[in-house]
């Protein structure tokens, strides 16, 4: 069976999924992993873990009123290939939060934003060099929607006039993505490349998180085994950058920014199946003006070819 490596940053997400999505909100970080090619369908389920510092002090500093959110995203996730060139994906989430201050503890925990996308392969060659070494190239481009499935309160954002605004389970908001996915490989060492903006329009309570642009970019190795299975380690960086989020059309302080993160992963592949994990850890960063600080993240998921 051959397999083309793509990196599908999914429009969020998820996750990834981040103003809103750059904390996670149970649609932060989209990222994926590296997943096998599919003749007809594929269907899996991945897990991830964000985790944020929230109303920091001067300098970053933390305060009595410095809060640890952390939100547990569970997804179930599939595709399907309508014709060799046509591929449509979905995610439905499920995620459970929860944000803890001096010792109390808040949660909550609900089905996200199910995201939808379709792609359309613009290059697919393979070719033989003239040290004759194999090389591959695809190239993807598509869009989507994400539905305002996930419970929106407008009570749960900050206190403080411009605040944060980042424990939901989704932004009651029907959003939009365009995303483009490039990799080339010789042989079994391969570079992608991929990126995505994403479209945010105001909810019924008025309020708009920022537009979102990523762009991710790794490296990757293929091993394969005598017993036919197959190992991918893979390291890389992903940049993201929000804008400021808008409430009532006023622009909130504590929002927007940018962020630095270095990935680290593997995926495996044996017969039909698919196991794979990244980490990310952020490099630098400046989200919602020094106000948030993005911590490590992890995503595990397993997936079956059809």
């Amino acid at each position: 069976m051959k397999y083309r490596l793509i990196v599908l940053f999914f429009l969020s997400s998820p996750l990834l999924s981040i103003a809103c999505d750059i904390c996670g909100c149970g649609i932060g970080n989209k990222y994926i992993g590296i997943l096998p090619d599919f003749q007809k369908h594929i269907m899996g389920v991945r897990y991830r873990y964000n985790s944020m510092l929230t109303h920091l002090g001067n300098g970053g500093a933390t305060t009595h009123l410095t809060t640890r959110e952390k939100y547990h995203i569970t997804e179930a996730w599939g595709g399907w290939n309508i014709t060799p060139k046509v591929r449509v994906m979905a995610a439905v989430p499920y995620s459970l939060t929860a944000k803890t201050n001096q010792g109390n503890t808040d949660s909550k925990n609900g089905l996200g934003d199910i995201s939808l996308t379709g792609l359309y392969q613009i290059i697919n060659k393979r070719n033989t060099t003239q040290h004759s070494r194999l090389l591959v190239q695809s190239l993807w481009l598509g869009g989507g929607v994400k539905l305002a499935t996930g419970t929106y309160n407008p009570a749960d954002k900050a206190i403080q006039a411009q605040g944060l605004n980042l424990f939901q389970l989704g932004t009651g908001s029907y959003d939009f993505n365009i995303t483009a996915m490039y990799d080339v490989r010789l042989q079994d060492a391969g570079i992608n490349v991929n990126t995505n903006y994403k479209i945010n329009t105001a909810n019924r309570h008025h309020y708009q998180y920022g537009n979102k642009f990523t762009v991710n970019s790794q490296v990757y190795y293929k091993f394969r085994t005598k017993n036919k299975i197959m190992l991918a380690p893979n390291a890389g960086v992903q940049c993201e950058t929000a804008q400021t989020d808008l409430d009532a059309q006023l622009k909130v302080f504590a929002s927007g920014g940018n962020l630095l993160l270095g990935t680290l992963g593997v995926e495996t592949i044996f017969g039909k199946y698919s196991l794979g994990a990244n980490y990310q850890t952020p490099l630098s960063q400046n989200l919602a003006n020094g106000l948030a600080r993005a911590q490590d993240r992890l995503m595990v998921h397993l997936a079956m070819t059809l």
